[in-house]
């Protein structure tokens, strides 16, 4: 997921279903903690002479996490994801291979500590890089060739190790090299065009405004729950918000910075990117409560890990670049 700031349950409506798993509450802070014991009952007492006590004031709206150090990591890693993209190509490649290597290490280090999946670490890790250059260098083909030996890599180097768990383990590594490098690919792919770093910036720009946009309607208007199983603080208006903000920022990029682009197709570029990021958050909120965490990782304060932020990311990166190519060719 890009980078927005969370909210917790305190907040009221909210977009987002990451907090504090305490073993006595909740797991997610959008879940509803149970209601406390009520007090035994007292006999009334007498009233007491003088100025009555002030009401509670109303509480108010707060962040879940810390809002200073998640906006000044997102603007820090900002920077230096533009500054890669239009510096040299080759740099932002590079920029892309060492997130997946991390994204892998947080998702194969998560799913040995809860469940007892050893998905092979090493063969992901150089697969995934590989992936990533075979993308940029040999296109979509070279991505399919490195994503079909990185699977036999993963099957090879399990063997090392005894049978037991052999083919949780194996399936468990397949998944993580689809889920994570071979998606992040076709981000690669979109920077083999002309005006590649230009069609990334315009990947980048509307998942973060979708996300933004789920956010900040849900926070202050959502009521109606949009997948309540699987992320009860992510809203239907939640989910408009998303749509409304990124059909117009596709509209505004697809304009100004696509060459050959018109608004009509931003718009239309802006509502699917809002469906893959939804889709995108919730399937890794599926991956985290199937393994009792709050998030993937701890590296980037105020937003957990890198795969926290890769959620929406990943899904959204071949959409934008199979409309990208529906629409203007390959550049």
């Amino acid at each position: 997921m890009p980078i927005v700031p969370d909210v917790s349950a305190s907040a009221g409506h909210q977009d987002d279903d990451r907090g504090a798993a305490q073993p006595s509450g909740p797991l997610f802070r959008d879940e509803t903690p149970p209601a406390p014991p009520a007090p035994p009952a007292q006999k009334p007492q007498e009233p007491m002479t003088g100025a009555p006590h002030p009401a509670p004031a109303p509480q108010k709206k707060s962040a879940g996490r810390d809002l200073g150090a998640a906006i000044g990591v997102g603007v820090g890693l900002g920077a230096v994801i533009v500054a890669s993209l239009f510096i040299r190509k080759a740099v932002f490649v590079g920029v892309i291979a060492v997130a997946v290597v991390v994204g892998l290490w947080e998702l194969t280090s998560r799913l040995e500590e809860r469940k007892g999946i050893k998905a092979p670490l090493v063969p992901l890790a150089v697969g995934g890089a590989a992936m990533v250059v075979a993308g940029y260098v040999r296109g979509a083909e070279g991505a399919w060739v490195a994503m079909a030996l990185t699977a036999l890599a993963v099957l090879v180097w399990r063997m090392t190790e005894p049978p037991e768990g052999y083919l949780k383990d194996v399936t468990a590594g397949v998944f993580a090299a689809f889920y994570v490098p071979f998606l992040a690919t076709f981000v690669a792919l979109m920077l083999t065009a002309g005006d590649g770093p230009q069609r990334v910036l315009t990947f980048l720009v509307l998942t973060v405004v979708s996300d933004t946009g789920a956010y900040a309607i849900g926070w202050r208007f959502g009521k109606h729950k949009l997948a309540p199983r699987i992320s009860p603080g992510k809203t239907r208006e939640g989910l408009l918000g998303a749509v409304t903000f990124a059909m117009a920022a596709g509209a505004l990029c697809m304009h100004f910075l696509i060459d050959d682009g018109t608004w009509w197709q931003g718009l239309l570029i802006g509502l699917a990117v809002a469906a893959s990021a939804t889709l995108g958050d919730l399937g890794e909120s599926m991956i985290k409560r199937d393994l009792g965490i709050k998030d993937m990782g701890t590296l980037l304060p105020g937003h957990g890990g890198i795969m926290d932020r890769l959620d929406s990311l990943l899904p959204t990166a071949p959409v934008v670049w199979l409309l990208l190519v529906a629409f203007v060719g390959t550049g």
